[in-house]
């Protein structure tokens, strides 16, 4: 093809989407050649014939109508949709749209500069023929995002970035004025600022360089850029937090409950530095037992309409990186004024139960307490209780690293709490809650913040002790304030998607597991059978992690769906506000509603509670790229080594493969599996070899060693060994 004529292809594809936007802007209305050349400020003949052409095109493709001679308009109002853009990783992508009952392909041709995520007006097509429906983007309505991180390469008279995001398709374009200090091959964040239509990339401008690619905080501070979350706080934020008063007075403790005599204390993470929530324990003369679940007063210090509430609520949550937290609020605040540490007094917002001895609920109060923490400990040093009712904790898992005596009163509390804890749970999963234990992986770091090892965090005893008390809070707290027919932040969770599910089936069939469909009842508890077989099996991490994929998003919103998940009605985030935004809204609204204020305006909340879903995706996706990183990082250290791993996913163009001692997943492609030529079965999902008809299919045992570690990328690639012998 001539430069010429390529170039008149583009431009006719330029005039098609824009006959496209003005026909979608006034669908009831019909438009000739002349009225849509005037629009687009086109006076040429040849212009004028090429709207003409198109315009007979789009008729003949069913895209438009010719309600008379020469006048066009629309099909129907119905045919465009607004909606989203997933892109996929081949420059091809779905429109997603709720009024659709499919996402519907978007060729590349047709994205007309659409970038995923981005919010889209779009035209399907084709839905009265025989192939598959397609959407054309139309206009482009909001940006999903406009920062982006990447690795620059200067030129003499311009630079480009290039992106490691396998959905951006395109690099961008930096005039050369518009480079700063960047130097080539520099990882830099950059805005884009302009995609001109005949443009093959937009244009945009650099706003900071990270640092050289591969360097440690280079790569880390690329993720929180790529997510858009900040890793400082404003000056002006942290020297208003600074001058917070944090002493505990009198006037305060006289407002509040003063509970600093009732035996308390926190049982956190070994190294958590911000203790959110404590315990309190007596037992009463009639026998039964308070218990008060004491949560950090952040909303005393965070007050609306500050600029600390501003950024806090602007960060919506902390984020939990493999090496590093990104708080909330200031250290002032999260790790010293609202922390409830130990041997300090601190002002708590508390939920205060009255259980008997079958661990029913005979009595709640809620409302702004003071405390007294009497004890810290790690999950490690609960669990040595728990397990040996012993009140000597040995020095291999003491805090202070040496052996010392707890209180007898601390055991004895510790001992009926996790008892009270087991009957709670008993009942929760005997209602159809789903039991979700997956591994989590963590590193050991040295000093550099470098991996030096791999382990798994399993929840014990002890972790589900303080699960147990704060979902019984965030519980009632929820049904407190729901059951009054008033606005609160609930935390929902629909039912699981059908066809996720079917797909999760169709997984475990081949290990011999099954659901049962029969009823919402059957289907979580075939779940958690499932979940309890595969424990300690070499499918485990993978069936757990398509379980919780097959599961819908939780999510806040102020319509009460109820969490699926929890088998709750009502269920709210109320127990970490130093880490959560939700919950001091929650807290607000409680303090609010137990003063007799009326119901708060619904919109307003809802919009707040969008906001903070939003932002705990960004983080999600951000801690877990964050552990991607660090297992690449480790694997580094590691090629000439050959590890046992299980095939995790199969695809056409190669297995992933999970390696068993550390979890760190990587790719075989398919054409480097050198001891036969295989071939893809969509059927048994599985590569099949086309001469020894041996299969590698998901589950499977496989020797694997590391071909590449991609920092850049997050990414290990695998070079196939051999298949592990039954």
């Amino acid at each position: 093809m001539s430069k010429k004529s390529r170039k008149l292809g583009k431009k006719a594809k330029d005039f098609t989407a824009s006959i496209f936007k003005i026909l979608a802007k006034e669908p009831s209305k019909s438009f000739n050649y002349k009225q849509i050349s005037a629009k687009l400020e086109l006076t040429d003949t040849k212009s004028r014939n090429e709207i003409i052409r198109d315009l007979k095109l789009l008729k003949s493709q069913d895209k438009i109508h010719e309600v008379e001679p020469g006048k066009y308009q629309m099909v129907s109002k119905a045919e465009y949709y607004e909606g989203y853009v997933d892109m996929t990783s081949r420059k091809t992508g779905y429109f997603v749209c709720d009024e659709l009952e499919n996402d519907v392909f978007i060729p590349f041709i047709n994205l007309n500069h659409a970038l995923d995520g981005d919010k889209v007006k779009a035209y399907i097509y084709n839905r009265r023929s025989s192939r598959r429906p397609e959407a054309e983007v139309l206009e482009i309505l909001e940006r999903d995002k406009e920062e982006f991180v990447g690795v620059i390469d200067i030129q003499k008279n311009f630079a480009f970035v290039t992106t490691s995001h396998p959905k951006m398709y395109t690099d961008i374009f930096i005039p050369k004025n518009k480079i700063g200090k960047a130097e080539h091959g520099d990882v830099v964040l950059v805005k884009m600022e302009d995609w001109p239509k005949k443009a093959d990339s937009p244009f945009g401008t650099v706003l900071k360089v990270l640092g050289k690619p591969g360097e440690h905080d280079t790569e880390i501070h690329a993720i929180l850029a790529e997510y858009g979350l900040p890793y400082e706080f404003p000056v002006e934020v942290e020297t208003f937090a600074k001058k917070l008063d944090t002493s505990i007075t009198e006037d305060e403790i006289a407002k509040r409950r003063d509970m600093r005599d009732v035996l308390t204390f926190t049982i956190d993470p070994k190294d958590a530095k911000d203790f959110d929530d404590a315990l309190s324990f007596q037992v009463l003369e009639n026998g039964n037992y308070e218990i008060g679940i004491h949560i950090a007063d952040v909303s005393h210090y965070v007050q609306e309409g500050t600029v600390l509430d501003d950024e806090a609520y602007n960060r919506a949550t902390s984020v939990y990186l493999v090496d590093r937290v990104v708080p909330m609020l200031p250290e002032v605040l999260s790790n010293f004024a609202c922390s409830l540490r130990p041997h300090e007094e601190k002002y708590t917002f508390s939920a205060v139960f009255q259980l008997n001895t079958k661990a029913e609920v005979v009595d709640s109060w809620f409302g702004r307490t003071v405390i007294y923490s009497d004890q810290r400990f790690a999950y490690e040093e609960a669990q040595n209780i728990i397990e040996t009712k012993s009140d000597i904790i040995p020095a291999e898992i003491s805090l202070t690293g040496d052996e010392y005596k707890v209180d007898k009163s601390i055991v004895e509390a510790t001992l009926k709490l996790d008892e009270l804890a087991k009957i709670l749970r008993r009942k929760r999963l005997a209602h159809g809650a789903i039991s979700f234990d997956k591994v989590e992986v963590k590193f050991n770091l040295n000093e550099n913040a470098e991996p030096t090892g791999v382990y798994f965090k399993i929840a014990k005893d002890a972790n589900h002790l303080i699960e147990e008390f704060m979902l019984l809070a965030n519980r009632k707290v929820a049904e407190f304030i729901g059951k009054q027919k008033k606005t609160f932040v609930y935390r929902v969770h629909d039912e699981p998607n059908e066809d996720k599910l079917m797909n999760l089936q169709m997984v475990i069939k081949k290990f011999g597991y099954s659901l049962n469909f029969k009823s919402k009842d059957t289907i979580s508890k075939s779940l958690n059978t499932l979940l309890e077989d595969v424990q300690g099996k070499k499918e485990q991490n993978m069936v757990d992690t398509l379980a919780i994929r097959s599961m819908s998003k939780a999510a806040y919103s102020t319509d009460n769906i109820g969490h699926y998940g929890l088998a709750f009605d009502f269920y709210s985030h109320f127990t970490s506000p130093i880490r959560r935004y939700p919950d001091v809204m929650a807290h607000r609204l409680l303090q609010y509603y137990l003063d007799g204020g009326k119901s708060v305006d619904e919109e307003a909340y809802e919009n707040k509670c969008r906001h903070c879903s939003e932002m705990e995706n960004l983080a999600a996706n951000a801690e877990r790229d964050s552990v991607k990183y660090m297992q690449v990082k480790f694997m580094q250290d590691h090629k000439d080594e050959e590890f046992l791993g299980v095939i995790s996913g199969v695809t056409e163009w190669g297995i992933y493969v999970e390696i068993v001692e550390n979890k760190c997943e990587g790719m075989c492609r398919i054409r480097e599996i050198k001891d036969d030529y295989y071939v893809f079965d969509e059927k048994q999902y599985a590569l099949v070899g086309e001469v020894s008809k041996n299969i590698l299919q998901l589950g499977d045992e496989v020797y694997v060693k590391v071909k590449n570690a991609d920092l850049v990328k997050k990414q290990l690639d695998f070079w196939y060994i051999r298949k592990k012998e039954d």
